[in-house]
C-alpha cells in the first residue's frame, strides 16, 4: 500500500476559466522540471463550487512512456508536448 498524495487547492482572484487556465499553463510552463507535480491532473473548479472540475489537460497515457501534454477536449491525436 502506498501513502495518499496531497492536493494543493491554489485559491485566485481569477474570474474567468480561461485566465485561469492560462494561468495554470503558465505554472506548468515555469515549474514543470519539479517532479513532484503531477501537472497532467490539474483540474480547475469555480469557488462556490469547488467539487464541479475542469481537467486543463487531456493526460491520456501514449502507448509507452508519457501522457498527453495537450489540452483536455484538443482536436486530433495526442502528443507528449503542450500546446
Amino acid at each position: 500500500m502506498t501513502d495518499p498524495c496531497w492536493i494543493i487547492h491554489l485559491p485566485t482572484r481569477l474570474t474567468s476559466v480561461d485566465e485561469v487556465a492560462a494561468l495554470a499553463m503558465a505554472l506548468r510552463r515555469s515549474l514543470g522540471h519539479v517532479l513532484a507535480v503531477d501537472f497532467g491532473e490539474t483540474t480547475l473548479s469555480p469557488e462556490d463550487r469547488q467539487s464541479v472540475r475542469t481537467r486543463v489537460w487531456c493526460d491520456a497515457p501514449l502507448g509507452g512512456p508519457g501522457r498527453c501534454g495537450r489540452t483536455a477536449g484538443h482536436d486530433g491525436g495526442c502528443a507528449p508536448t503542450t500546446e
